[in-house]
């Protein structure tokens, strides 16, 4: 049977998650960091929620086309989106 996992040990991995989501769906993370990532997916419905939330907002933002923002909106937008597990 499995390891069983702290809820402490479990939120700080969910945060972790957070913090990869984009590299991820990016595919910039290493063949480690990926691995590690869907082993947490597997066993975190909340994460895997979170991971479809986020690529169909991903999705949706490629729909609408870049030139609708403003650079300057567009870089705010990039960095709230990566900034986004760090608070």
């Amino acid at each position: 049977m499995g390891e069983r996992v702290s809820d402490d040990n479990r939120w700080t991995q969910c945060r972790e998650i957070v913090e990869l989501v984009t590299d991820y769906l990016e595919g910039a993370l290493d063949m480690a960091a990926r691995l590690n990532f869907e082993e947490h997916l597997a066993a975190c419905p909340p994460c895997r929620d979170y991971l479809e939330q986020m690529r169909r907002t991903m999705e949706l933002a490629a729909r609408l086309g870049s030139s609708l923002l403003s650079p300057a909106a567009r870089g705010d937008l990039i960095l709230a989106f990566r900034g986004r597990g760090q608070r």
